[in-house]
């Protein structure tokens, strides 16, 4: 397949770009800098919010793939980052392209029917407003009907680590394993990441992934 992945330099984007190119896939790495995040992908420079460059970069390619963050500069993060999404989503219909893969939060996943995990006593007020905008972001996926976006939930807990291509998928969710942690390796979820965007097993809809 060929694959646009936008935000392919942060932690999370730079191992999807390597499990792509892993599973054979041509992929064009897309970020502010226009580095290189792995070996075997195309890199490019390019400001994801400006819609015409989103659909310029995906014209032709089989699918859309977005690891963009919002912004962690103390900024109110809604925003821009909502208009980077709202970005990808115009340019992926302008481009012809129907499958688009979205990195998301896991603060908005329900630890009980209607409670979210970011309004729960003890959620680190630092990434409060981070986990927020995500949400709010899942809250414009649900309104998009004519692309086949997924958006895809990591545990509470992503970090660099192992790859074991041992996990679960669920929905909307928040998993947690026998002790009660909800943890996934950044490595596993770009595992995850792929299988779905491949495979297309929750076309508009919210995936979660955790161990």
């Amino acid at each position: 397949m060929r694959i646009v992945l936008f935000g392919a330099t942060g932690m999370v984007g730079s191992r999807i770009a390597a499990e792509a190119a892993r599973r054979g896939h041509r992929v064009t790495a897309v970020s502010r800098s226009g580095r290189s995040p792995v070996p075997g992908v195309t890199a490019t420079a390019a400001d994801a919010s400006d819609p015409a460059k989103v659909a310029e970069l995906a014209r032709g390619a089989d699918a859309v793939a977005s690891a963009c963050a919002p912004p962690r500069d103390g900024t109110d993060p809604e925003e821009p980052f909502l208009a980077i999404n709202r970005a990808i989503v115009r340019g992926t219909r302008d481009a012809g392209v129907r499958r688009l893969v979205v990195v998301g939060g896991a603060g908005s996943l329900e630890v009980a029917p209607g409670e979210a995990l970011y309004d729960q006593p003890g959620f680190p007020e630092a990434v409060r407003a981070e986990a927020l905008t995500h949400g709010t972001a899942l809250e414009f996926y649900r309104t998009v009907d004519d692309l086949d976006w997924t958006y895809v939930s990591p545990a509470a807990e992503i970090a660099p680590g192992e790859r074991t291509g041992r996990f679960r998928v669920g929905g909307d969710q928040l998993l947690t394993d026998a002790e009660g942690r909800s943890r996934i390796s950044a490595e596993d979820y770009a595992a995850a990441f792929l299988d779905e965007l491949e495979q297309g097993a929750h076309v508009r809809a919210r995936m979660s992934v955790a161990y």
